[in-house]
Order: C-alpha cells, then sequence, then structure tokens
C-alpha cells in the first residue's frame, strides 16, 4: 500500500537501442501519454513503491520537479528507474541557472544510459520564486534573456550527447514559447492555475504560428492538480499548488488544472482537448494516481 504522505510541487537522434521505450520517430503527437508528478516520500521504500505502482496502473512516465522541497531530480529518477522495466522518467523541469548546462549534459548521458533509455529531459528558464533555489545553490539566477540563452546552450549540450534524450521545454511567454517551437520535442503548457479554454486556445494559436511547419511534430502537454467527482469533492488543501485560488470555485470556473466528473466524462473531455488543441500527454499529481486510472484504461482502450 502506498501511503498518501507523498509530496508532489508541482527529433532528432534515436534513443538507446537497448531503450525500451518508443523511440522519437514513432511517438505519434496524437497519442496520449500519461504522467505522474511526484516530487518527495516519506522513504525510499515509499519513493520506489511509488514508481512500480505508476507502472503498474499505466502511466508512461514519472516526473520529478526541481525545487529545493523535492528530491534532486537525478537520483530520484535514478532510483525509479532502477525498480521498473517500462517506465519512463524525467525532469519537470529542470530549472536551467541552478546548474552549468556541460554538468546537466553529463549527468543526462549517466541516466539515460542507466536507465536503457529511458530518460526525458525537461527544461525551463525557473519558475516564480526559483531565484531563491538558485541562490542557495551559488548559481546566478540572471536575467530572463540569460535564461533563455541558458536553456538553448544546455539543449545545444545535450543533443550533442552519444545518446539524447526527448526534451521537454517548459513555457508560457512568447520568447520561450518559440525557443520551444524551434528546439523541443514536447512543450509544457506552462498555463497559470486559472487558466482555462479560452487562454489555452490562445496559447496553441500562438505555438502553432512560431512552430509553422514543425508544429506537427510537437507533442503538447498541460498538468493536472486534482481529479474528484465534482467541484465540491476537491479537498481544500489544493489550493497550496494553485496560488491560494479555491479549488471549487475554480473547477467550476473551468481551470485547466482539475479535472471533474466520472471517468467517462473526464475521458471525453481530455478526447475533446486532444482534437482540438493538440494537448496528448498529461501529467498527473501522485496523489490522486490511483483516482486518475479508470480515465487512462478508457482512453487506452479507445
Amino acid at each position: 500500500m502506498i501511503s498518501r504522505t507523498t509530496v508532489v510541487v508541482q527529433k532528432d537522434a534515436p534513443l538507446l537501442r537497448c531503450g525500451r521505450g518508443p523511440p522519437r520517430a514513432t511517438m505519434s503527437r496524437m497519442t496520449f501519454r500519461f504522467a505522474v508528478v511526484a516530487g518527495r516520500a516519506s522513504s525510499g521504500a515509499e519513493w520506489t513503491a511509488t514508481a512500480r505502482r505508476a507502472e503498474e496502473l499505466g502511466y508512461d512516465t514519472l516526473l520529478t520537479p526541481d525545487t529545493l522541497n523535492t528530491y534532486a531530480p537525478f537520483p530520484a529518477l535514478a532510483a525509479a528507474a532502477a525498480v521498473t522495466t517500462r517506465l519512463r522518467v524525467g525532469t519537470y523541469v529542470l530549472s536551467a541557472p541552478n546548474r552549468p548546462p556541460g554538468l546537466v549534459a553529463y549527468e543526462t548521458e549517466s541516466l539515460q544510459q542507466l536507465s536503457d533509455g529511458r530518460f526525458e529531459l525537461g527544461i525551463g528558464g525557473g519558475r516564480p520564486g526559483a531565484e531563491r533555489d538558485a541562490e542557495a545553490l551559488g548559481s546566478a539566477f540572471g536575467s530572463p534573456a540569460e535564461r533563455l540563452a541558458l536553456v538553448e546552450r544546455l539543449i545545444e549540450l545535450v543533443r550533442a550527447n552519444e545518446h539524447p534524450p526527448r526534451v521537454l521545454v517548459a513555457a508560457s511567454k512568447p520568447r520561450m514559447l518559440r525557443l520551444a517551437a524551434r528546439l523541443a520535442d514536447t512543450i509544457a503548457l506552462g498555463l497559470p492555475p486559472a487558466a482555462t479554454e479560452e487562454e489555452l486556445a490562445r496559447t496553441v494559436s500562438d505555438l502553432r504560428e512560431f512552430a509553422g511547419d514543425r508544429f506537427d511534430e510537437l507533442e503538447l502537454k498541460t498538468n493536472i492538480a486534482g481529479i474528484a467527482p465534482s467541484p465540491s469533492e476537491l479537498p481544500p488543501w489544493l489550493s497550496r499548488l494553485t496560488g491560494g485560488g479555491d479549488p471549487a470555485a475554480m473547477a467550476e470556473s473551468g481551470s485547466l488544472v482539475f479535472l471533474t466528473g466520472s471517468a467517462e466524462q473526464i475521458a471525453d473531455l481530455l478526447r475533446h482537448r486532444r482534437e482540438k488543441y493538440a494537448v496528448s500527454y498529461i501529467g498527473m499529481n501522485a496523489m490522486f494516481m490511483e483516482e486518475f486510472a479508470p480515465v487512462i484504461k478508457l482512453l487506452r482502450s479507445a
């Protein structure tokens, strides 16, 4: 039994020949993928149990944030990969200022080999408040332009590795969206917690313009903070993950970070978002991975 104490925070070269995951060339942008987003556990045993359970439930990926309140991503993901066989593992997302790009490329190559090609690198310019993490780690956070350049340099170095992974870029503002449209395999749409499908439509429209002919090669991802049969059944503590907003009220207003309804209704909604907005990669807060599993079954059987 997995304890509920788990804390959640929030094409190019082929994968390793021995890797168990699908090579980029065959990973359709319209094929659903599902990730568990987890950052910490009460023990190493609970952490690895979470990874094994995610694999059993049919999730494709275990994603780990990069904050000082969560495990250091590379060792945590190495531990998860060691106890699973199919589950892919990824950073969600590394804050570019926290580490020199060369170090990230070195760590990436190691984990890509140790996981038999199941690692996916997620990178971003730093979430709000990430400057405090950079300072604690002895790094300069830098200006937005400097962080953008760091992300680009990091991707360049990782792609030069012998066994480059899939690259996810977290993006919300135009300059990062442009970079992601040009360089990423997957784009995590960093919309604010209260964003609705209207904001999603605008962002995807901008991204389509930035990417041009490359848009059809991109996999688009959104993240879910919680799931429940109805908005009123979303736990109030979820407000900690959404900037203090009331989860029930946000869900009633159409917030993208909450899913409510029956498994069938939620599956229909996600199919709609895939068809209309090309969002096919869904990240789920690990606290709700059991509740979301029936939806995965429905979408896999469709």
